[in-house]
């Protein structure tokens, strides 16, 4: 049996912070609460990034809300991505009872019910603040990236951008990429070459059916004005406290190119807009991805590898990322290598494939002698976790069997009579609930190719009008009657001058009866 005191100290120091941080449970050893050894999240590294991970039913999400309580009591915003539905009951107090009652009693720390500050969200037309993001805001690149395309149709994307640039069309929405995209492919074909090259039409038609693609997943929702300010998510509530942002995308799990495709561009977004913050001592702002592998199971390699350079740049923005998913292998290597806090709850091993992977997760913590992490893996209570992290310093924490503390706001949902509370007080709902239709590339080419029509028709009926009215001798040779009498004529005096020239006559018959 290990010994517990030597233990007991290497949670003490390994857990024990300068700065602020966040208490989520007490340590474990041989199936007991220790006194006296509480967990502890330093908020100075929160912005490394952090995954929750473990089978379903073993209490990820509410660990999830746990650390969000606590980032929000430090004053740190918070951007939930609710896809099951779960998470809204964080903006109502919980309740007291005896499960609850018990746990915290070993622990050793005290229950206190609270609501959160929260603000719901939307990237469709469920009720909350709608999230909507334009066409020019995504850029060539990242729309490249997103629809998959090759090297010769990234150059036409960006070729198209450069175009609406030039001359001033706005690119709002799909229906504006389409509309330019059959443009220069069409009517402005010739016009488009001559200022930029060629275009190939197999490269445009691909385009616009993997554009298609991505609207019958909704996307045209998401793509529009008044464009989301991502500042929006960095709001501190009245009471001082860091505001939860619940963004409920219930039904994304049927379009998970659209879903990744938000998260990227948020990502981006916030990359771009906040400047560089150096060693803080706590993030600016922290975004929770539930079921994280709803990101990555549809990205192209390249989609990939623009969401793992965004993770490694932007902690320098001090903003944190954590993924919650099943299994840990859901999350690329290159991804989960930039995670700096695991949480990882229980394991099932119902097959050879969930051995596997069991063995795999367990190599990813630190050596130690008090577990055998393969074994506890599968034992793991619901609400206990393996914990490590790394420490100011950048070092690994011990690995520490943990009993997690419940959150103390609701652990179920608002009611519907709450959330429409919610939304009604809420000003951010005011600022994005109405569509604005601006005139954008749809209009503007569209009028354009009016504007053509028009000009073409106005040039043929000038040119009718323009022509003389006719005289009284066109008058006569235009009359059928005339017109036949004239080709007569013509017919009998071309033969006469046929004849005077020795080529004429219609057989020697008539020449010896004497003519000519």
């Amino acid at each position: 049996m290990p010994d517990k005191d030597t233990f007991i100290e290497l949670v003490k120091s390994g857990y024990t912070f300068k700065g602020e941080s966040i208490p989520v449970g007490g340590a474990m050893l041989g199936g007991e609460v220790l006194t006296g050894t509480i967990v502890n999240l330093p908020l100075k590294t929160m912005n490394r990034h952090g995954l929750i991970a473990g089978a379903t039913g073993t209490g990820k999400t509410k660990t999830l809300q746990v650390i969000a309580e606590g980032l929000s009591d430090a004053s740190v915003p918070v951007l939930l991505m609710d896809i099951k539905g779960d998470l809204s009951g964080i903006a109502a107090p919980g309740v007291m009872n005896d499960k609850i009652k018990e746990r915290y009693a070993k622990i050793g720390l005290t229950y206190d019910p609270k609501a959160y500050a929260a603000e719901l969200l939307s990237l469709s037309n469920e009720k909350g603040v709608r999230l909507r993001a334009t066409v020019t805001e995504f850029g060539p690149i990242l729309i490249s990236k997103i629809l998959g395309l090759n090297d010769t149709q990234q150059g036409l994307v960006a070729m198209i951008f450069k175009y609406c640039d030039d001359n001033k069309i706005p690119l709002l929405d799909l229906k504006d990429f389409t509309k330019t995209l059959q443009y220069i492919s069409n009517e402005g074909k010739a016009e488009i070459e001559k200022e930029y090259g060629k275009i190939a039409t197999t490269s445009t038609g691909t385009i616009l059916r993997k554009v298609i693609e991505l609207q019958q997943q909704g996307a045209d929702v998401f793509f529009g004005e008044p464009s989301f300010e991502v500042e929006d998510l960095m709001r501190i509530s009245d009471d001082g406290g860091g505001m939860i942002n619940i963004l409920r995308v219930t039904d994304m799990q049927n379009r998970p190119k659209l879903f990744s495709t938000f998260v990227l561009q948020l990502l981006a977004e916030l990359y771009a807009v906040l400047p560089e913050a150096g060693d803080l001592d706590k993030p600016k702002l922290v975004m929770f991805i539930d079921e994280a592998h709803l990101v990555f199971q549809e990205a192209t390699a390249a989609l990939l590898q623009q969401i793992e350079t965004v993770i490694k740049l932007i902690r320098s923005k001090g903003v944190g990322i954590f993924f919650c998913t099943q299994n840990p292998q859901d999350v690329p290597a290159s991804v989960l290598s930039q995670l700096g806090l695991k949480v990882q709850h229980a394991l099932r091993a119902f097959t050879a494939a969930d051995r596997k992977t069991i063995k795999q997760a367990a190599e990813n913590y630190p050596e130690t002698a008090y577990y055998d992490v393969d074994d506890l893996l599968t034992q793991l209570g619901i609400g206990e976790a393996f914990i490590t992290m790394l420490n100011e310093k950048g070092i690994p924490t011990p690995l520490v069997h943990t009993i997690l503390t419940s959150p103390r706001s609701r652990m179920d949902v608002l009611t519907d009579a709450e959330i429409d509370g919610l939304v009604k007080q809420s000003r951010l709902v005011k600022k994005y609930e109405e569509t604005i239709d601006n005139q954008s590339a749809y209009e503007i080419i569209t009028a354009k190719l009016e504007e053509a029509g028009r000009k073409s028709a106005d040039t043929d009926n000038k040119s009718s009008t323009k022509k003389e009215e006719p005289s009284v001798v066109e008058k006569v040779l235009n009359n059928p009657v005339a017109r036949q009498v004239e080709r007569t004529a013509a017919s009998i005096i071309t033969r006469s001058l046929l004849g005077a020239l020795g080529l004429g006559g219609r057989s020697s018959s008539k020449k010896k009866s004497g003519w000519f």
